[in-house]
């Protein structure tokens, strides 16, 4: 994955692209953003502060393909200073299969705010032609959302503190045996 990251920018194409051979490889996509279809996903948090992160689609140049662009995050209270750069710009950064889910309540999605954003559901609700992939912008000039993004850990952690805890426990669980199964010989 390190590697992934230091090679060079994969150029995101107007015809739908593989989202397997792009998936945490870094892409870079030519265009205009799409404002009226930003979406704000809700409960974020970044040094302790709630936010949102802001999803804006990026129309490719020269096409009617889009690709959706996680552009950063916002605090709570900043929501409406949000700018979206006007023009084509080029957007850099790492391609995700999805964004990060959370428990929803059966409630269909609706409106700018929102918890969880499903590429395919969103290109049926508006009409927008979508690569199935997004990305997670390491770069976009003239914005002022902070991009601090968490760093894929493939949950290794967990997995050691949990081997950790099953050895511990097959420890505690031998000492027991061991301790138990001498059983007190009462002389004749």
């Amino acid at each position: 994955m390190q590697e992934a990251l230091l090679s060079p920018a994969v150029e995101i194409s107007p015809s739908p692209v593989q989202k397997e051979s792009l998936v945490y490889k870094r892409v870079a996509a030519r265009g205009e953003f799409v404002p009226q279809h930003t979406v704000y996903l809700d409960n974020k948090l970044r040094g302790g502060k709630v936010g949102y992160e802001v999803v804006t689609p990026l129309r490719i140049a020269g096409s009617k393909m889009h690709v959706l662009v996680n552009r950063g995050w916002v605090e709570r209270e900043r929501r409406e200073q949000v700018t979206t750069p006007r023009g084509v710009v080029r957007v850099s950064g790492i391609a995700l299969e999805h964004l990060p889910r959370v428990l929803q309540m059966n409630e269909p999605p609706a409106g700018s705010i929102r918890q969880n954003l499903d590429i395919a559901a969103f290109a049926a609700e508006t009409g927008l032609g979508l690569q199935p992939i997004v990305i997670e912008a390491h770069f976009i000039p003239e914005d002022n959302l902070l991009r601090e993004w968490p760093r894929p850990d493939l949950g290794i952690e967990k997995h050691q503190a949990y081997a950790v805890q099953w050895y511990a426990l097959a420890g505690l669980a031998i000492v027991l045996v061991v301790a138990l199964s001498f059983k007190k010989i009462d002389a004749p």
